[in-house]
């Protein structure tokens, strides 16, 4: 019985602030932020609106009661930089980087150092993995291959290209209504890329008000901003050819989802008083004032007399 009520009681109880929600599985806020990003921690949109989320009181007793808790959770968000993760999978940082710019591993995030240099995060877990999986051998032991070590010669690197699609996924994965779901393509897309798709300016601040908030990287317009911002807009042609044809397909299904417009107003019906009510007689007919005067006198000689 007492049992039974505590669960009904921890069920209505309100949804966690982030913060919160964070201390009470034992994650930092960055490994908290992180879970949330890849799908381990589902939230709910705060009734306060502003497109904050918090973590509803369920939720946090399904992560407890998943096995391996707190361990498990932890490890699965656990990121590491190139020379950590190259010592997991015992290879050199130089043979990681190369594998990270052919895009065999994919980076989850990143941060800019106090130099403005890009540094690249991956997931522990993912990088185990790739140096377990026997098809990988050879990229781990032997020589690159030629054709490989030509497009690295020629400066290909496609961990940025990579974590844009990895962003990308995760947003779609998160929303369901059309037009976030269309914001989170446009979000890749330069401003002017997306006025050239979107003509219709109320349609743009539609997308505007359903844009994914963006990760802080100094103040706007600092030159960190605008390097983050660089990494997190799509620069390759074919990149930009394929954001813009989703986005114009994304578009479609929005369009059919707006809300039906208001019916306008009926005009107020005329009042019928001022509907029946005669023209003033003394001002548009003196005539025929005139002409009753008279009547009525004629009638009061004949009564008097």
């Amino acid at each position: 019985m007492s049992g039974t009520t505590v669960i009904h009681q921890s069920a209505h109880e309100p949804a966690l602030t982030p913060g919160r929600a964070a201390r009470e599985i034992g994650l930092r806020r960055a490994e908290f932020d992180l879970a949330v990003h890849l799908g381990r921690i589902r939230t709910v949109p705060d009734e306060g609106g502003g497109g904050r989320r918090r973590v509803a009181r369920a939720e946090i007793e399904r992560i407890r009661a998943q096995e391996g808790f707190p361990e498990a959770l932890r490890d699965s968000v656990r990121t590491v930089g190139t020379s950590e993760a190259a010592a997991l999978m015992e290879v050199t940082a130089a043979r990681f980087t190369r594998l990270a710019r052919l895009g065999l591993l994919t980076p989850v995030t990143f941060y800019l150092n106090r130099y403005r240099a890009v540094v690249w995060l991956y997931l522990a877990e993912e990088a185990r993995r790739f140096a377990a999986d026997e098809r990988n051998t050879a990229l781990l032991t032997g020589r690159t291959p030629e054709n490989l070590r030509r497009q690295l010669a020629d400066g290909l690197d496609l961990r940025p290209r990579n974590w844009r699609s990895r962003r990308l996924g995760l947003l779609l994965h998160r929303v369901d209504d059309p037009w976030a779901r269309a914001a989170a393509v446009a979000a890749l897309l330069d401003p002017d890329e997306v006025a050239d798709v979107v003509r219709d300016p109320g349609e743009r601040a539609r997308l505007d008000r359903f844009r994914p908030l963006p990760r802080s990287h100094g103040a706007p317009g600092s030159p960190a901003a605008l390097l983050a911002a660089g990494i997190e807009t799509a620069s390759d042609t074919d990149e930009i050819d394929l954001l813009r044809a989703d986005l114009a397909h994304a578009m479609d299904t929005a369009r059919g989802r707006l809300p039906e417009p208001p019916t306008p107003p009926s005009p107020p019906a005329p009042r019928a008083v001022c509907a029946q009510a005669p023209a003033p007689v003394a001002r548009d007919h003196p005539r025929r004032l005139q002409a009753l005067v008279g009547r009525l006198r004629r009638r009061g000689r004949r009564a008097g007399g």
